[in-house]
């Protein structure tokens, strides 16, 4: 068996994708195009030899009947002739073809560095926007990642590069260095390219490149006159860097990793047979209109599994068209770049196209290796419709072998594999050629990685096994999954598996000691690979430590189909921060949003934050609370955190903070706000806003990361509901409730009560911030004539001193100067019986409402409140049930007491800068100085 280095092979840059079209991606950039021995300057069929650097393109010349844009430097093409390819329809000019760095689809799954799955969602609308594969409009429903900015058909899903960015540490072709990870167009229409300065972003094609780390923005020709290193861009220190975060997920899929909601959509392929792969229709595209009398269409399957499955690619040809130009269009219906002549067309039995796809008997075939008067299916009487490419028989094979570590001087060496080759006699000859003489050879093992889009499957594969006959497996089940299938050289070093199970949703307040045999009973954890390494007994939460991947893949799914005394349990995959390998300037931020706020714009930042930020510093509230993430930064010496909900939300997460202070090693992060509630007071004071409405998601971290660090009081409310007559009996037991805002006693409560009891009836209706106004304002209008005389069932006591109420309908305690949506109750007058308000001055102030009147003058600035008292601690006797509501969570307290008490420590708040942010540009060391390339580029754009 011979082996060589293939000449030119280098190593990769670090860090996701490497750059498309630069020299280290692919040691033959042009040797995956169609260019065949012997052949002329011109082949049959009008096709353009590929010249050398084309990256697999298959371009001819073209008459173009409407405006088109070059895909290149997104200007538009005069005149009446472009260059087309006709694999991944990318349009140039001609004096860009010398220039071009962009792969085709057909080899770019060979110039990725390490496979990374994409996450993709719910399929949506995506206006503007392109297939990263086939490179046209997104027209109808089609599919994003939620990590990247990978857009998608339906249809195109199985030809994606699994080329998502790379996260976390997971024991795969792991690296400390990171360099840029370009993804091609779907820029701003607007977007200036960071080299020439010049517009590089296109509302038209798909052009531009985009970091999808730093942001950094340039023309394909440009970025290679940037630096390779990635610094993480304006966010660097905010972001996470994947180094520091490690997760072993070999059986777990990138969803559950990222803690994404599964996608309810359906697969590609799983409702829909008919998938054009030359007109490029699917599933709400436009569909072709019959063939014309002198063309034919022709269903094309690439293997058995294809057939299994009646997942086919259609193909239109002319009637009279050759056998070899019939098998070169269905091997670009497949992004297949390899010779024509190693693969035939066989005719599908009748019964295979019924659905059994192991029906016998081989028909005539139809391949490139024919006669040169020979005539493709057309000339068939009878013609068969369906058509399935079958590679044929090989006695020898160039293979490539890739290195599973970094630091080796070679991207992939080539190996001429025959017979007689096994996986043993591979390992043997390829480790000398990677500089692993003296190493142990039978340490290493050959490992085929299947480079799917939606995951990325590692097989170990037997030493005693043929290597041909695996290859011709593989071709037999599909011809497209031999394509994005790797074979990697790796040291066959034993794993320690090791999983971090989140398990929620268990009965609060039980003693530690009873939640493991509790969670034993309910889901059958195994003792001797199982651990729980800590428990919350006031959330009902623990984290299991399990050391084996098929009990872990278990109870994540058991458990999430577990229910324990009527409450549903949560189950989370979590990764583990590598803390001490954090940059000394890193301040990582810690984001909870709150997906059911603000309509649909919750749903927006959470996927946005996942994309500007590393997914795994996000997490959605309504999937396992706050405390998933504030365990997952528990020994992180600093971090900030970011709240994106109302003021409700912002009080669950200060909660939850607040009990699990003492488990942090940084145990008084920052809290920001970013507000989708309806009031938003506690935003309004610390200058967030009103209410978020669409600004920029990059420009709001930018604002968090230049706030001001404040310190605000928070308070604690002692519920001890007892029975009129005395203190002896009590009717339930003590509560306590913290409180951020403010407190209403009365008719400020009721109001509350009533567009809470409305919200739960019909929550699909209140989901704007202008409605749920309309329905407070409806249920006011309600209580104008309402009085109950609230100073004659309630007492108050201020310290040690009993204080008169005057006559009013609603007691309001408040913390920071702004009530009902921004309203000013205490008032900005000078009183000399009060101090001035502050909301860390450790005071509370109490005012009262005389009515629905009254508060919406109040609402509206033409009065403030009756100013009664202000202290650090009060007492209020209840003599009747009176609603309540604490910061807009409203309830009907029983007769008795309520004590409010300072709660513990200030907590830290990031109030926004009055100035200006800065412009959010590249930091300067993260440019070079490219006025010589850039001037060179723009010349070989002109």
């Amino acid at each position: 068996m011979a082996a060589a280095a293939e000449a030119g092979a280098r190593t990769w840059p670090g860090g996701g994708s490497p750059r498309p079209g630069s020299p280290a991606s692919s040691p033959v950039l042009g040797g995956g195009g169609r260019a065949r021995p012997g052949a002329g300057t011109e082949r049959a069929g009008g096709r353009a030899l590929v010249p050398p650097g084309a990256l697999g393109h298959s371009f001819r010349k073209v008459t173009l009947t409407k405006p088109t844009f070059c895909h290149l430097c997104s200007d538009f093409i005069w005149g009446l002739a472009g260059f087309l390819c006709d694999v991944c329809n990318f349009m140039s000019h001609e004096k860009c073809l010398k220039h071009m760095k962009t792969p085709c689809a057909c080899v770019a799954p060979s110039l990725v560095r390490v496979p990374v799955a994409h996450c993709f969602g719910l399929r949506a609308l995506y206006k503007r926007r392109f297939c990263a594969v086939c490179r046209k409009g997104l027209e109808a429903p089609a599919l994003r990642c939620e990590v990247c900015e990978l857009h998608v058909h339906p249809d195109c899903v199985p030809f994606a590069c699994s080329d998502c960015r790379q996260c976390h540490q997971d024991g795969h072709l792991d690296h400390d260095t990171y360099h840029h990870h370009w993804r091609e167009g779907n820029l701003a229409s607007g977007a200036r390219c960071d080299v020439c300065r010049k517009t590089c972003g296109s509302s038209e094609v798909l052009a531009g490149l985009r970091c999808e780390w730093c942001g950094l923005q340039a023309h394909s020709v440009c970025s290679s006159a940037l630096t390779p290193e990635c610094t993480f861009g304006r966010l660097r220190s905010m972001v996470l860097p994947p180094v520091c975060v490690r997760l072993l997920s070999r059986n777990f899929s990138k969803m559950h990793c990222f803690r994404i909601s599964e996608a309810t959509a359906p697969e590609s392929g799983e409702t829909d047979d008919i998938v054009d792969g030359s007109a490029v229709t699917g599933p709400g595209r436009e569909v072709p209109a019959v063939p014309e009398s002198s063309k034919q269409t022709l269903k094309i399957f690439d293997g058995n599994d294809a057939m299994r499955r009646n997942h086919f690619r259609v193909v239109t040809v002319p009637r009279l068209a050759r056998g070899e130009e019939v098998l070169e269009a269905a091997l670009r219906a497949y992004y297949l770049s390899e010779d024509p002549r190693d693969f035939e067309l066989q005719p599908l039995p009748l019964a295979a196209q019924g659905g059994d796809s192991s029906a016998p008997g081989k028909a005539q075939s139809v391949g490139a290796t024919g006669d040169e008067g020979s005539r493709g299916p057309a000339s068939r009487d009878p013609t068969p419709d369906a058509w399935v490419i079958r590679a044929l028989p090989r006695t020898q094979e160039v293979l490539r072998i890739y290195p599973a570590w970094l630091k080796v001087g070679v991207a992939y060496v080539s190996l001429r594999v025959t017979l007689q080759s096994t996986v043993r006699t591979v390992v043997l000859e390829v480790l000398p050629l990677l500089g692993c003489q003296a190493e142990r050879p039978e340490s290493f093992r050959l490992v085929e990685v299947l480079m799917g889009s939606r995951q990325v499957q590692r097989t170990v594969l037997a030493d005693e096994e043929p290597i041909l006959d695996r290859l011709r497996d593989i071709r037999q089940t599909s011809l497209r999954q031999m394509s994005q299938t790797r074979f990697y050289v790796v040291e066959g070093l034993p794993v320690e598996p090791r999983v971090s199970l989140f398990i929620g949703g268990l009965p609060p307040g039980l003693a530690s000691q009873e939640y493991g045999p509790l969670l034993q009973e309910a889901v059958g954890t195994k003792a001797d690979v199982v651990t729980v390494t800590h428990i919350y007994p006031s959330q009902g939460a623990l984290v299991l430590d399990v050391t084996c991947f098929a009990e872990a893949e278990r109870l994540y799914m058991l458990v999430r189909d577990t229910t324990v005394q009527g409450r549903q349990l949560t189950a989370l995959v979590l990764p583990d921060v590598l803390h001490e390998k954090l940059p000394p300037d890193c301040c990582p931020l810690l984001v909870f949003v709150n997906p059911k706020s603000g309509g649909l714009k919750g749903r927006d930042l959470l996927c946005s934050f996942r994309k500007l930020l590393n997914p795994h510093q996000v997490f959605e509230l309504t999937n396992g609370g706050p405390l998933p993430g504030f365990h997952v930064f528990s020994q992180t010496p600093r971090f900030r955190v970011l709240v994106c909900g109302g003021d409700g939300t912002v009080g669950w997460v200060l909660g939850a903070l607040e009990e699990t202070r003492h488990r942090l090693a940084c145990p008084e992060p920052s809290v920001a706000i970013l507000p989708l509630g309806t009031g938003n007071d506690l935003g309004r004071v610390l200058r967030w806003g009103a209410g978020y409405s669409g600004e920029d998601p990059f420009s709001v971290l930018v604002s968090v990361d230049e706030a001001d660090a404040v310190l605000m009081d928070r308070w604690t409310i002692l519920l001890d509901a007892q029975e009129a007559t005395g203190t002896e009996n009590s009717v339930e037991p003590p509560k306590i409730v913290q409180m951020n805002n403010y407190c209403g006693i009365g008719i400020d409560a009721e109001l509350s009560l009533d567009f809470h009891q409305a919200r739960e009836e019909e929550p699909g209706k209140f989901t704007s911030r202008f409605h749920n106004k309309g329905v407070y304002v409806r249920v006011g209008l309600q209580k104008m004539s309402h009085s109950r005389g609230l100073h004659r069932e309630i007492r108050l006591q201020v310290g040690q001193q009993e204080v008169e109420l005057p006559s009013i309908e609603g007691l309001i305690f408040i913390n920071i100067p702004s009530w009902g949506s921004g309203a000013d109750l205490w008032g900005s007058d000078n009183d000399g019986r009060f101090e001035k308000p502050r909301i860390d001055d450790g005071l509370l102030e109490v005012v009262g409402v005389t009515g629905v009147v009254h508060m919406g003058q109040v609402q509206g600035g033409l009065r403030s409140g009756i100013r009664i008292a202000q202290g650090s601690y009060f007492r209020v006797t209840l003599l009747k049930a009176t609603p309540v509501q604490v910061d807009g969570e409203p309830w009907v307290q029983a007769p008795g007491h309520m004590i409010i008490s300072a709660a513990g420590p200030k907590v830290h708040m990031l109030k926004k800068s009055k100035q200006k942010p800065r412009k959010a540009g590249v930091p300067k060391e993260t440019r070079v100085d490219v006025a010589s390339a850039a001037e060179g580029d723009a010349e070989a754009r002109q």
